[in-house]
Order: structure tokens, then sequence, then C-alpha cells
């Protein structure tokens, strides 16, 4: 076992190599075993690393190191697996409205800043929110349930989505008009 400083303001290079060398094999492996991908859970454990390292002086960590970095992994893991859900929902409703109606050029220039601009105003949103968001909007979970898995009440996760809605709203505002007819089309489709 090394020897941990006391506080995170301790941590030199040689005490983050040690740290880094103690925990890296294992935290590699659980990661793995959420993504099923070696090359992105070694990314995954790696940039963990990166950010402790440069964000060293600034946390506070109320459990061991050990927790604490596994807690990191666990949140950047799910993150990076909501991200990639996001993604493949956005490009099947994509190919699905592509294949389906065979717009003109204009409209796939349109559509692909669409695209950007969702994924920008997405990544915008403070991180508490975002998470609300893509339980309720992507993974389809009630407040309730967002709630209990978050250890939050539900007027909490109503305020947040609340934030969330409204932000995107405004980012979004000039696509209104490309977002609803693709939605509408997408969801007639699906019920028929």
């Amino acid at each position: 076992m090394i020897n941990q400083p006391d506080t995170l303001h301790q941590y030199d290079d040689k005490a983050f190599e040690q740290m880094f060398k103690a925990h890296y094999k294992e935290l590699h492996s659980y990661a793995n075993i959420m993504l099923r991908d070696q090359d992105i859970a070694e990314e995954i454990v790696q940039s963990m690393f990166l950010k402790f390292w440069e964000k060293r002086e600034l946390l506070n960590v109320q459990t061991s190191i050990k927790a604490y970095l596994y807690k990191c992994v666990y949140n950047d893991s799910l993150n990076y697996l909501k991200h990639q859900k996001v993604k493949t929902k956005y490009q099947d409703f994509t190919i699905h409205t592509m294949n389906n109606h065979h717009e003109a050029a204009s409209s796939r220039v349109e559509l692909n800043e669409l695209e950007f601009k969702l994924q920008e105003a997405l990544n915008e949103l403070p991180e508490h929110c975002r998470t609300i968001f893509q339980m309720s909007r992507f993974e389809e979970l009630k407040y309730r349930e967002i709630a209990e898995q978050l250890d939050l009440s539900i007027k909490t996760v109503e305020n947040q989505m609340g934030k969330a809605l409204k932000i995107l709203r405004l980012k979004l505002a000039d696509f209104i008009t490309l977002i609803l007819p693709g939605i509408i089309m997408f969801y007639k489709d699906f019920f028929n």
C-alpha cells in the first residue's frame, strides 16, 4: 500500500505516479467491464487521471482516494455510454429521415448543422442538468426514477428539466422549424 498524502494539495509528481501505478490496472479493468472496450476504457482512465492531476488543488475528496477514483471512472464511463446512446439515437433518426424523405441537398446541410447545434447545446448544459435531461429523454426514465437514482428530490429533477428545456429552447430557436417536421414525420411513421 502506498502512503497517500493527507490532502490532495500534497500530491507531487512522485506521489501521483505512485497513485497511478497502484490503481491504474484495476481502474482500467473496472472501466473495461462497463464499456466492453479495452481502448475506450484506457482513454477513460487516463483522462480521469489527467483531470485529477490538473484539478488536484481544487478537489475536496470526502472518501478514500481509491473510492474517489472508482467513482470518477464510473461517472466518466456512464457519461461516455450516455453520449454514445444519444449519438446512436440521433444517427438512427437521421438515417430514417434521410431514407424516407430524400431531402434536397440544402436540407441535408441544415440537418447536419442542426445535429451540430443540438450536440453543442447539450454539451453546454451544466453537467447535472445534462445528466437529468439525458436520463429523462434518452433513457426514458420517470422523474421519480431519476430522483431515486441520483438521490435527489423529485422537485429538484423537475427544476433541472425545466432549466434544460429552457436552455435548449433558447439555443435551438433558429432550428425549431427544422426540428418539428422531422419529429412529426418520425413519430407518424413510428406509430403507423
